[in-house]
């Protein structure tokens, strides 16, 4: 196991963009957009629910949202991430990037329930049958 890399941090404890290390800004980035593709899926399972239309993107959104929701179990609903994140010198969550601590800790159960409310209104409403114009 690798020891993180010392991080000067700014006026609240915590390293500013500018102070990380290469390494943890890298993996912030990329954490921040693997979220936001996992909006993006969570998206389109609300869409498809709320149409009642399933596009090409339905199934592979819902997979991608269970595998989050596999890892979040597997982190006892912490991001597993979180101890690389910090042995790379980045001791600040996702969801604090862009919360409060407290607002952030909630965050994670409340998209869960967002996210299985909505793959549940996918599976209860079944796709509106074709619009016939003649």
């Amino acid at each position: 196991m690798t020891e993180a890399l010392p991080v000067a941090h700014g006026s609240h404890g915590r390293p500013s963009w500018r102070e990380l290390p290469y390494r943890a800004l890298g993996f912030r980035v990329a954490h921040l957009l693997w979220g936001i593709v996992e909006l993006g899926a969570l998206t389109e399972v609300w869409r498809s629910a709320l149409l009642r239309r399933r596009g090409r993107y339905l199934w592979p959104s819902m997979a991608l949202l269970l595998l989050q929701g596999a890892a979040l179990v597997v982190g006892r609903g912490n991001c597993p991430f979180g101890p690389f994140q910090r042995q790379l010198g980045d001791p600040v969550p996702m969801f604090e990037l862009v919360l409060p601590p407290r607002a952030a800790k909630a965050a994670i159960p409340a998209l869960f329930t967002v996210a299985l409310a909505g793959m549940v209104a996918v599976l209860l409403r079944p796709p509106s049958p074709p619009s016939s114009t003649s």
